[in-house]
């Protein structure tokens, strides 16, 4: 087995390169996977490994993990320790790191059933908030996701923690239009519902989805929904909220929205 010792080495700035460049992952197809857990969940989902980096101190702690990886890996090479700095995005690297291609699904743009509940994201900057979103979805699992505008790297290091590997097998569809989307959506049956933190709004308790199919749209962090989106919905719907704060998060939003689509489906046995 080989051993890099050098950051300069070409393999692994190459690899680097992934961590702070959306453009780079896209071009290249590629991604860079860290830690033990993660990469061991790559490996078990399909995901190519074309190559796999770690440390000697890794290799003795997380052996169980290393096994499945390296079975998996096209090709493997042990890394010093200021090495791994190099590949790292975490404050303290566990030493397994895996250069991987794209997802299958993102190549294929695959998706859930076409008639299942439907989430789209606006302009969501924030990648632990994809992520958390997309650990969501996929623990719920029954959702099609859609990226509209400028949405974050869901394959970005803080997004994959987040989503703790649900991008690998639920991989969000993008939409640069939201009259094309959401058109295409309501050709397709679904009502569209704009998620706004407004008091005119149509509390989401109040909506009926045990009938039909339906879609909730949910804005970016700072600004929620662009105009133009919030008129191609049908309504507005917000989360009914008693304390002082004036609205949650994007991804404690969506939560609560996912589980309300699930749960009031579920209780008129309309949910598998």
């Amino acid at each position: 087995m080989e051993r890099i010792t050098s950051r300069r080495n070409p393999l692994v700035r190459s690899a680097a390169a992934l961590l702070g460049s959306s453009r780079e992952r896209r071009e290249r197809r590629e991604f860079l996977c860290e830690g033990a857990r993660l990469c061991r969940d790559a490996a078990a989902s399909g995901v190519k490994i074309k190559t796999c980096f770690f440390t000697p101190r890794a290799r003795e702690k997380y052996r169980g993990y290393l096994e499945r990886i390296l079975g998996a890996a096209e090709s493997v090479y042990m890394i010093e320790d200021p090495v791994a700095g190099l590949l790292s995005d975490t404050k303290s690297p566990q030493g397994i790191f895996c250069l991987c291609a794209w997802p299958r699904q993102a190549a294929n743009n695959g998706q859930a059933a076409p008639d299942e509940p439907c989430l789209v994201l606006e302009n969501l900057q924030d990648p632990g908030n994809l992520g958390t979103i997309l650990r969501t979805a996929e623990a719920l699992g029954r959702f099609r996701v859609f990226l509209l505008g400028d949405c974050c790297d869901p394959l970005s290091p803080k997004a994959l923690r987040a989503s703790m590997g649900a991008a690998f097998r639920l991989w969000p569809e993008g939409a640069a239009s939201a009259e094309e989307l959401l058109w295409r959506l309501k050709n397709e049956g679904y009502s569209i519902h704009g998620a706004v933190p407004a008091e005119t709004a149509r509390p989401v308790t109040g909506i009926d989805f045990t009938k039909g199919r339906h879609t909730v749209v949910i804005g970016n962090e700072g600004s929620g929904l662009t105009r133009e989106t919030a008129g191609l919905c049908h309504d507005l719907i917000t989360i009914p909220m008693g304390g002082r704060a004036e609205s949650l998060n994007a991804a404690a939003a969506a939560t609560v929205l996912l589980w309300e689509l699930l749960r009031r489906g579920e209780s008129d046995g309309t949910a598998e």
